[in-house]
């Protein structure tokens, strides 16, 4: 029997190790960008086309290759980072492997060019799958460029895997992203599709911060700074009042490359112990510094895990660190009376026989409780539907919002007499004969003809506006409400490019909104059921709960978005309700295809009965 072992062609090699080096296009990406930061370079440019899939090139001004360098470059296990396997205890570079650029090689349409400052030519070379297609001298400006083209050309299973422009395009703004964090000295710029994502000088770390989310966080943070013996900490943490209900904005870096470690992000979140709630993450942008012999980065083939010697310490001194730094900031400041400019000697002193008693004069017929009290439809915008609109003023289009809410009323009544038999099944009385009460502002209780049930109101309002919502997304019969003074709000890079992917169904519900400028939007109009909102709070609420949900749940896109909108534009627990406001919520909430499950899968209503109240109360 022959031999059956046998070894692989380079190529083939090459294009398996590509599966685990090159995952998507921000892989390519994050290997290049790491590789001109390790070249030396000062400024540093990456273009994207079509979201990576056409094009991705980096340019920068590092030190550059010589002829043979930059052919070796495009080997297996070819680095110019150590040289035996000691050095892999003293790493201080952010590649070592000498795997990403044989990978990329193997699997796109790579093209070269490169120079060092002492050369007055440069080197061009074109790599298709592997195979050297030409190399030649030419004129190059200092540093290298690198331009790769249709990544996954020759391995289709791959491509079609990728997902959307951009989804993909997040992916790439996160690697940017930690990438700029880490080195906030070099110049980056960011362009996709001919348009200036980012532009970030060279500056202090907070001030990166700020170019790279927004100028709003740069209240936000507070400064982290610890040195011992085993690591120094420093870096930012975000105020526990703007900690966000999804994971995204967390950053570990440790010798300045990013890392993800669920051990020292406890070390973190239990610093904000009772600062936050159980399901809200802080912001955080923390670089650790240790001695690169105590620890061990070969551990992934992307180094984003770390082995640490003494972990335990490490997480002790990240969580007092951190649990300091925000004492600090609580610390709020005491008067001091015994000072000279205390206000003592602001006060005339008086004769006893000069001080005149003050005279008081009351209205013995007031009372408190004659005024009416606000309703919740007046404090939430919310409630509309069915409502009494005498106090409001009479719109210029009253005829076009009588059709619509005349078209609402038939479908509700429509869809009321569809599910007149779950509704028989409750027993619930016509909204004439019901007695209602509302209990800790949490609950409503109905008496029903076999005892009575207690209604969530929350979740209940949550239940009619997503099936409403719903609905609106596939009929495209969202109602918008113009704003007088349109609001432009400005996001952060990944926010803004989830806002484009999500924007034909956004304005499906009723926003109008249009794209101004870089990670900018003008809202004009809003949803008719979301009145009398801030436009920023709400579209930063609606993106997180979407994102919040895709981590969360398996749902399409659709879905998604009517359970984030439906949970922000609800009515909330401590809301005190009027009669009238309780029976239409009861109205609308038995004319639901669903309405005894909430949102989270957890009952709308729970009924009981009066023989389970008479065993609570016999001998």
């Amino acid at each position: 029997m022959s031999d059956i072992i046998q070894l692989l062609p380079d190529a083939v090699a090459n294009q398996i190790a590509a599966g685990e080096v090159v995952q998507r296009p921000a892989s390519a990406v994050k290997e290049l960008v790491e590789n001109a930061i390790d070249a030396g370079a000062g400024k540093i440019q990456l273009i994207i086309k079509d979201a990576g899939k056409s094009l991705i090139q980096v340019i920068d001004d590092g030190s550059g290759m010589s002829p043979t360098d930059a052919r070796m470059c495009f080997e297996r296990h070819a680095t110019s980072k150590i040289r035996k396997a000691e050095d892999l205890f003293a790493i201080r570079t952010m590649g070592f492997r000498g795997e990403a650029m044989a990978s990329i090689a193997a699997i796109a349409q790579v093209e070269l060019k490169t120079r060092r400052h002492e050369d007055e030519l440069g080197t061009c070379i074109f790599i298709e799958g592997s195979e050297v297609i030409s190399q030649e001298a030419c004129s190059a400006n200092t540093g290298t460029s690198i331009s790769i083209k249709n990544l996954f050309y020759n391995t289709p299973a791959r491509r079609n895997f990728l997902k959307s422009n951009p989804v993909e395009m997040r992916h790439i703004i996160d690697e940017f992203q930690r990438v700029a964090l880490a080195n906030p000295q070099i110049f980056f710029t960011l362009h996709h599709d001919g348009q200036e994502v980012y532009h970030l000088p060279g500056a202090a770390l907070k001030q990166r911060i700020v170019h790279l989310f927004g100028n709003n966080y740069n209240q936000r943070l507070v400064p982290v700074e610890e040195d011992t013996s085993i690591i120094n900490l420093r870096g930012f943490v975000g105020k526990p009042e703007f900690a966000r209900k999804t994971r995204g904005e967390q950053f570990f870096f440790v010798n300045y490359r990013f890392i993800r470690d669920a051990y020292l992000n406890h070390a973190v979140l239990t610093a904000f112990e009772e600062l936050l709630p159980d399901d809200c993450f802080p912001f955080y942008v923390l670089f650790i510094d240790i001695d690169p012999s105590k620890i061990d980065i070969n551990v992934h083939p992307t180094k984003t895990e770390i082995k640490y010697q003494d972990e335990k310490s490490i997480y002790a001194i990240i969580r007092s660190a951190v649990k300091r730094s925000l004492g600090r900031y609580n610390i709020t400041p005491s008067l001091d009376f015994d000072q000279e400019n205390s206000i003592e000697h602001l006060i005339t002193q008086k004769p006893f026989e000069d001080i005149v008693a003050p005279t008081i004069s009351f209205n013995p017929d007031f009372n408190p409780f004659a005024s009416e009290k606000k309703t919740a439809r007046e404090e939430h915008p919310f409630l509309r539907d069915g409502g009494d609109y005498k106090s409001r003023a009479v719109p210029d289009n009253w005829d076009t919002l009588y059709e619509i809410s005349k078209k609402e009323t038939n479908l509700q009544q429509q869809m009321h007499e569809e599910k007149s038999i779950a509704v028989d099944e409750q027993e619930v009385s016509k909204p004439s004969e019901r007695q209602l009460f509302q209990i800790h502002n949490r609950f409503i209780l109905s008496q029903i003809k076999s005892g009575f049930m207690l209604i969530g109101q929350q979740a209940a309002h949550e239940r009619v506006l997503y099936e409403r919502f719903l609905q609106q997304l596939q009929n495209h019969s969202g109602v918008s409400q113009q704003s007088l003074f349109p609001q432009s709000v400005t996001l952060n890079g990944s926010d803004f490019e989830l806002l484009r992917e999500l924007l034909p169904d956004i304005k499906a519900l009723g926003f109008d909104i249009r794209e101004f400028g870089k990670n900018t939007v003008v809202v004009e109009g809003v949803p008719a059921e979301l009145n009398n909102v801030d436009e920023h709070e709400l579209l930063e609420h609606l993106l997180e709960g979407f994102k919040n949900n895709m981590a969360i749940l398996k749902v399409d896109k659709r879905d998604n978005l009517a359970r984030s909108l439906a949970r922000n534009a609800a009515i909330k627990t401590g809301t005190k309700l009027s009669l009238e406001e309780m029976n239409q919520l009861i109205d609308q909430l038995f004319a639901c295809q669903m309405p005894n499950q909430a949102l989270n899968g957890k009952p709308v209503i729970s009924t009981f009965t009066l023989a389970e109240l008479m065993e609570r109360f016999e001998k």
